[in-house]
């Protein structure tokens, strides 16, 4: 709903991600929820207005990833994203939720690296709750900036829609 209605006014969208993961069981889906990712995944899909994603803590499968189609998405430095966390990856082929981490590719350098997240921010030693002041300036300008660039695309929704397309494309390199 409100989503709509930032569209309606021609206003952009920003959401914050610190969504661990959603309870995957029966009780779940008789609740409706994977409907309801599924229908904000479509929504923000093709929303005409910018939408900036920040990843402030644990990103993991489709609660977080029901909020995160934006046109750019910045990563706090100690957040993690992931279509699954750890555990339930784990649960699935290891018992070792430190191995499938690994494996993953979930952190914030990781991401920046495959062209998943536009944009890392640093947090002081220790994470961003030891000194939140200048991680909240540094949050602010980032998504300033992002939106001032978005703003002077044509067609927001195409520009989302490629973004999220070229995610997983393989890349050859050449030797040398």
């Amino acid at each position: 709903r409100l989503m709509r209605q930032a569209e309606k006014f021609g206003r952009p969208i920003i959401t914050f991600v610190d969504a661990p993961g959603a309870y995957p069981g029966l009780e779940a889906e008789e609740r409706g929820q994977g409907e309801a990712i599924a229908s904000s995944l479509a929504l923000m899909s093709s929303l005409t207005v910018p939408v900036v994603t920040v990843v402030i803590g644990e990103g993991g499968s489709g609660g977080a990833l029901a909020l995160a189609v934006g046109n750019r998405i910045v990563m706090l430095e100690n957040a993690i994203y992931s279509v699954l966390s750890p555990e339930g990856f784990a649960s699935i082929l290891w018992k070792d939720a430190d191995e499938a981490a690994g494996v993953m590719k979930l952190t914030a350098d990781d991401l920046l690296h495959l062209g998943v997240v536009d944009q890392v921010i640093p947090e002081p030693e220790g994470g961003a709750h030891v000194d939140p002041r200048p991680v909240y300036t540094a949050v602010d300008k980032a998504i300033s900036r992002h939106l001032s660039q978005l703003n002077r695309e044509k067609d927001l929704a195409a520009h989302r829609y490629q973004k999220f397309r070229a995610m997983g494309a393989v890349r050859e390199e050449k030797e040398t």
